[in-house]
């Protein structure tokens, strides 16, 4: 029995690690809801830093008829090594249906 005990431990801890970008990821996107009150429709980027994390959010800002014209911008949101939203600034608006004007697609 302390064989699979054992076992279950470590499988909950190696779990448990393996979540951790998971984990702030989501409380990051509730953390900037709740701030806000907008509700991140996208995480575009995600990566840790020297303090802390660093992601790119994707929101609807203002909502259109058609959806293509809708208006969404990218945040760009820092969070301390616990995952706590520390700043967060907008870094670009765009329509839903336009291609992005900084990034070439193959021309």
């Amino acid at each position: 029995m302390s064989n699979t005990s054992n076992t279950s431990n470590t499988s909950n801890t190696s779990n448990t690690s393996k979540s951790r970008p998971m984990q702030v990821l989501r409380h990051a996107r509730a953390q900037f809801a709740e701030l806000t009150g907008m509700a991140p429709e996208s995480v575009s980027s995600f990566e840790p830093t020297e303090n802390g994390w660093t992601l790119e959010v994707e929101v609807l800002e203002v909502a259109r008829v058609p959806d293509t014209m809708s208006l969404l911008a990218s945040y760009q949101v820092k969070l301390d090594p616990e995952g706590e939203l520390t700043g967060y600034r907008r870094v670009r608006r765009y329509e839903r249906g336009r291609a992005d004007p900084h990034r070439p697609r193959g021309r």
